[in-house]
């Protein structure tokens, strides 16, 4: 079955669009300008410099927090605030939710 919400959600370079991935252990975020076919950030749990900071959160929800809210800070530095959020088909809920929390705690409205 195609998706058929990428025909909706396009983000451009001032409001890019956040992509949301989570696989059984890890979860991913990027900001994707699709005017222009480039990610403009990626980050997530696997990433070296981020290993320290998750060692401290109890469970892969508190971690996915952890990432939005990182993910949110290096967008804020680049001088994206405003982003369409993608949730890439998951349900709210759970540790897509917590992400999104983190973002929103992190700076981004969306």
């Amino acid at each position: 079955m195609p998706n058929r919400k990428k025909k909706k959600i396009m983000g451009t370079a001032e409001k890019p669009r956040l992509v949301v991935y989570r696989s059984l252990k890890y979860i991913y975020g990027q900001l994707v300008d699709d005017v222009n076919n480039k990610t403009l950030l990626a980050v997530s749990n696997i990433s070296k410099e981020l290993r320290q900071n998750l060692k401290k959160a109890a469970n892969k929800t508190k971690a996915s927090k952890q990432v939005g809210k990182i993910l949110a800070e290096k967008a804020v530095q680049q001088k994206i605030e405003k982003v369409i959020f993608d949730r890439n088909g998951y349900l709210y809920h759970g540790r897509v939710k917590a992400f999104a929390e983190g973002a929103r705690e992190g700076g981004l409205k969306f």
